[in-house]
């Protein structure tokens, strides 16, 4: 089975720490999605199997989207593929957006971006919501009827105190919530929060108090009953994320709009341009108004293929980013022996260290190659140590 990503590239604001593909022209909302449906019906071929078990709506802002052109876009995906029964529809949201207008009936899962319950470090990182509108969009989700919401947090935001993070968390698991993403402030180039970094306005959490905060998260999510099954995700039984999860277990999937990725599940990975207008202007194009499965032009597409070695970095790098770890028998039976010898004699040291965990499956001994929780947040060097490139 395989997975869809639909890309909505609005937003009302950028946030400071942002760098994915967005922008703020709203007047462009109607014309997109009458691109983003014709490029959803145009590339029915290129999955091995025509069964979606997952759809993932992101952004941008999805929940700007007027509730016809939303129906619209889900309408197009059912009426060309064979989306399962019991698929999970996810749609992310800001708080502020909840209640102001309609929502599809087939989504069935909401991820909420929070980011924090501090309404000055709100300011600071230009959220539009205060604390108080993100504790009544989870209420109002709540009382519509959904009972998988998932929120997004981030610590080593600028000013962040460990009391402040611990308020978070506390706020967080209080809500009644089924799923939690949390990350650590990235500064990425280009955005208005590096260049306030960079200008000396503001100042990097140092790592000790990141690796602090990431612990407390742990031990917050473990209280809550949630599973930590992933660097960055928790869950509660039941309740992970399967499109998520799909990417880190080499599922194929399909991206649409532009910046979104795509995956043939096997050695193809591809792109689309994060280009509004060039989008736009190739798929309502009259070359594109009654024709279906033709080829994607290299202006608004780049091709990725991937060699062995790269395979063996992925199967790697995804495998140990979630607690289930690597698989190691399926590891070697798909790249071979020595490959499998080469990662354990590469992982030994780590190993040696408890830094890396082999554990048993059932009655088989060492079946399985993953990275122990205090060392999830230094997961990239030990990943690093133990890839091909």
């Amino acid at each position: 089975m395989a997975g869809i990503y639909i890309h909505i590239p609005f937003c009302r604001s950028r946030c400071a720490y942002c760098d994915f593909f967005s922008t703020t022209r709203e007047a462009d909302i109607a014309r997109y999605v009458d691109a983003l449906c014709r490029e959803i019906e145009s590339r029915t071929s290129e999955l091995p199997s025509p069964r979606i078990r997952t759809i993932y709506i992101g952004g941008g802002t999805p929940s700007l989207l007027p509730p016809k052109l939303l129906h619209d876009v889900l309408d197009t995906v059912y009426a060309n593929y064979a989306v399962e029964a019991d698929a999970e529809v996810t749609m992310e949201m800001n708080p502020d957006d909840v209640g102001e207008g309609g929502m599809a009936d087939k989504v069935n899962r909401v991820s909420l971006g929070i980011q924090t319950f501090q309404d000055d470090i709100l300011r600071t990182i230009r959220r539009r919501h205060d604390s108080a509108t993100a504790i009544r969009a989870v209420k109002a989700l709540q009382a519509a009827g959904f009972e998988n919401i998932s929120i997004d947090l981030i610590y080593g935001l600028p000013g962040q105190a460990m009391e402040q993070w611990d308020r978070d968390l506390v706020t967080a698991f209080s809500l009644g919530i089924q799923h939690l993403s949390a990350y650590a402030l990235s500064y990425e180039p280009g955005t208005p929060l590096t260049r306030q970094r960079d200008a000396g306005h503001i100042h990097e959490a140092p790592e000790e108090m990141s690796v602090a905060m990431y612990e407390r998260l742990c031990h917050y999510a473990h209280e809550a009953g949630f599973e930590h099954y992933e660097i960055s995700n928790f869950a509660l039984p039941h309740r992970r994320s399967r499109h998520n999860s799909s990417y880190w277990t080499g599922e194929p999937y399909l991206g649409f709009g532009p910046g979104a990725h795509s995956y043939d599940g096997d050695r193809i990975r591809r792109a689309n341009r994060p280009n509004l207008d060039a989008y736009i202007a190739y798929w309502l194009s009259p070359s594109h108004q009654n024709t279906t499965t033709r080829p994607m032009s290299h202006d608004i597409v780049t091709t990725e293929h991937l060699t062995p070695s790269d395979l063996i970095d992925e199967a790697i790098m995804c495998g140990l980013r979630t607690a289930a770890g690597i698989d190691l028998p399926a590891f070697g039976r798909r790249f071979g022996q020595p490959c499998l010898d080469t990662l354990l004699r590469a992982a030994a040291p780590h190993i040696v260290a408890h830094r890396l965990l082999l554990l048993p499956e059932n009655a088989k001994p060492h079946t399985h190659l993953r990275i122990a929780e205090p060392s999830w947040m230094v997961a990239d060097d030990i990943m690093s140590d133990l890839m091909t490139s």
